[in-house]
């Protein structure tokens, strides 16, 4: 997957908002929290970080071109990272972003849900 394709399949999600920081990473959010992260590694290749569900991350941190991201999961939290791409699977990489997507959106607080009409399930 590369940048412009991550960017198209985020910006496809309801309700995202998009900002380039952390020295220039694409940054995607949902209710104004991450769920989604495309960075370039220092050899240039794209990169992307996301939440996983408890199950995910531990199936995915030993999948190779997986790994777990260095900076939230040395805090405890389940994210993963995806650095490989020659192995990733952009079908693959999608679902796991919609999972993030869809865990950060759950997580709103109702107020928040609501002003973005996310069901309340």
């Amino acid at each position: 997957m590369t940048h412009k394709q991550f960017n198209a399949f985020c910006s496809n999600l309801p309700h995202t908002t998009y900002v380039m920081q952390w020295g220039g990473s694409h940054v995607w959010k949902i209710g104004g929290k991450v769920f989604a992260i495309g960075f370039a590694r220092k050899d240039r290749s794209p990169a992307f970080t996301f939440k996983a569900s408890e199950n995910n991350y531990y199936f995915l941190r030993e999948k190779e071109g997986y790994q777990p991201a260095p900076y939230f999961a040395s805090r405890g939290m389940k994210w993963i990272q995806q650095f490989d791409e020659v192995i990733a699977d952009k079908e693959e990489l999608e679902y796991y972003i919609m999972e993030s997507y869809r865990m950060v959106a759950q997580g709103l607080t109702k107020k928040v849900r609501r002003e973005l009409g996310l069901s309340m399930e």
